[in-house]
């Protein structure tokens, strides 16, 4: 008898082990779907914000399932379908809004469906991205991702532009967002399908490059939650889509020279 019931208990911190990961990719993907519904409903702030908040939710998520030594192919595969959701779609639904609100072009014209193509093929981008990854798994390179990561591109980058936009709007009408924006979706999809070697957020080598990625979390987490500095999550994401190809394309480099 007191075998069954160490047996149940066993079981059952097994399954609250996975369950803790897996709830806050739950809630990141529920997230997403509220961003897309707000994003219609024409609060694009409020929709930008949920996107940033995915991202901290994506943090929390990864580092969950490595403590707890609770990754699964479960996991992965429903990651992976709330990243699309909430940094592939969500961002997608709501760079068309602020490009319907602050480029002044009318529904259905040609710019509008530039716009809407290259949302689509943004999104599209960001699936082949992550379903590239799950394959990938089985042979990875340590410490780096293959493409720039869909979180970087919609979860960073995008969201935070758009508040931008909101909190600066004599500025967003003065650019030819009608041009940028379809520009910046094309380029962002194509990184994510690329072969660009992009770091990921682990512990290195050298107390400069630990404590950068540190600070950076920190920073993010106190932005994100308190809803301020948009100026710093757009720029400091700006710097690390730069500094991240650039620091990939060098780890290539002295591999061959090596």
């Amino acid at each position: 008898m007191a075998a069954d019931n160490y047996k149940k208990t066993d079981i059952l911190m097994v399954r609250l082990r996975y369950t803790i990961p897996n709830s806050f990719t739950a809630m990141s993907l529920l997230l997403g779907v509220g961003s897309i519904v707000t994003s219609q409903l024409g609060d694009l702030e409020l929709a930008a914000w949920m996107i940033i908040w995915c991202g901290l939710l994506d943090v929390l998520d990864g580092l969950a399932a490595r403590l707890l030594k609770a990754t699964s192919d479960f996991g992965a595969e429903f990651d992976s379908m709330a990243d699309l959701v909430s940094f592939g779609v969500a961002p997608g639904m709501l760079i068309l809004q602020a490009g319907i609100r602050f480029s002044g072009f009318e529904l259905f014209s040609g710019a509008f469906w530039v716009l809407a193509v290259s949302v689509g093929v943004f999104v599209l981008c960001g699936a082949m991205r992550l379903a590239r990854f799950n394959i990938m798994t089985e042979h990875p390179v340590h410490g780096w991702f293959t493409g720039i990561p869909i979180t970087v591109a919609g979860g960073g980058l995008l969201s935070s532009a758009v508040i931008l936009m909101i909190r600066y709007p004599e500025i967003a009408h003065a650019m030819p967002l009608h041009a940028y924006l379809p520009v910046a979706m094309f380029v962002l999809a194509l990184g994510m399908v690329s072969t660009i070697r992009f770091p990921k957020a682990v512990k290195r080598d050298g107390y400069f490059i630990n404590g950068f990625t540190a600070f950076t979390i920190i920073t993010t987490y106190y932005c994100g939650i308190t809803r301020s500095y948009p100026e710093y999550l757009f720029f400091m994401g700006l710097f690390i889509l730069v500094a991240g190809i650039i620091a990939g394309r060098i780890s290539i480099i002295r591999e061959r020279e090596g």
